[in-house]
């Protein structure tokens, strides 16, 4: 997530006169200044999960999730949460973990939102928070909790956002505050909410919306393959998503459920 270790990567890839670059920008304020690099150079670049693009526009072939679609799913699974297991009040609060600087990042919070508060009109528009954070798991954490600790009158607190790292430290968060318990958390990505799933005793991670890195990875790589050829793939290439849970996790993941 360093933006200067990050073009000192994609620096090296040049000097070493790379056949091609799969890569996944930590911040897509870089993507001109990525791709101009790559096509001075003549060498081929395509986009693994968040796309290089401005203003919306990708510059280069992209394969990664339809965000705002599993931004959806994740809203749909906890609003169907709320319904079954939580009575609405002055004391519940719902905390989107944003990253705003991500263009990707931004549909799946919106897609959250979007169904949570269609299926669930009446909760209070008043006790819906966020909290921008950088990606990480420490950022998350520090970010949640300045929210947690702002508000000390909500005592249920539901968690969605826009990865994994995100859910997982405001669920840190919760447990550092006492709140844990009644918290339902519901991270993207799957692959450290598998953890929270093996935990002794459970944990508030209860979901995650999972979707698979190998066909993201394999995926970018055809696509770079394709380029490097000289053939045309398509500028877009979206991966299906699943909401895991302890029930059908292993089942969902496989291998990767290990």
């Amino acid at each position: 997530m360093s933006p200067e270790e990050y073009l000192k990567a994609i620096d090296n890839a040049i000097a070493n006169k790379a056949a091609g670059i799969v890569t996944c920008v930590p911040d897509q304020t870089m993507s001109q200044t990525v791709v101009d690099k790559c096509r001075e150079a003549g060498i081929p670049v395509v986009a693994a999960d968040d796309a290089l693009e401005v203003n919306g526009e990708k510059l280069v072939p992209w394969v990664g999730i339809d965000a705002y679609k599993i931004g959806e799913a994740n809203g749909e699974w906890l609003a169907n949460y709320v319904k079954e297991n939580v009575t609405l009040g002055p004391d519940v609060g719902l905390l989107l973990m944003t990253m705003d600087t991500v263009y990707s990042c931004v549909p799946r919070a919106e897609g959250e939102y979007d169904k949570f508060t269609e299926l669930v009109p009446e909760f209070d528009a008043n006790l819906i928070f966020r909290a921008d954070y950088d990606g990480t798991t420490e950022k998350g954490n520090t970010q949640a909790a300045a929210v947690i600790t702002a508000h000390p009158e909500i005592k249920t607190w539901l968690v969605t956002g826009a990865n994994e790292e995100g859910c997982i430290g405001a669920a840190r968060a919760l447990e550092s505050a006492g709140l844990d318990a009644n918290a339902c958390a519901v991270g993207l990505g799957g692959y450290m909410a598998k953890d929270e799933f093996k935990k002794d005793g459970g944990s508030c991670v209860k979901a995650s919306a999972y979707f698979s890195a190998e066909s993201v990875g394999a995926g970018s790589i055809d696509v770079l393959l394709q380029l490097i050829e000289g053939k045309e793939p398509p500028k877009e290439t979206a991966v299906d998503a699943v909401v895991v849970t302890p029930d059908n996790y292993v089942e969902v993941m496989g291998k990767y459920a290990e």
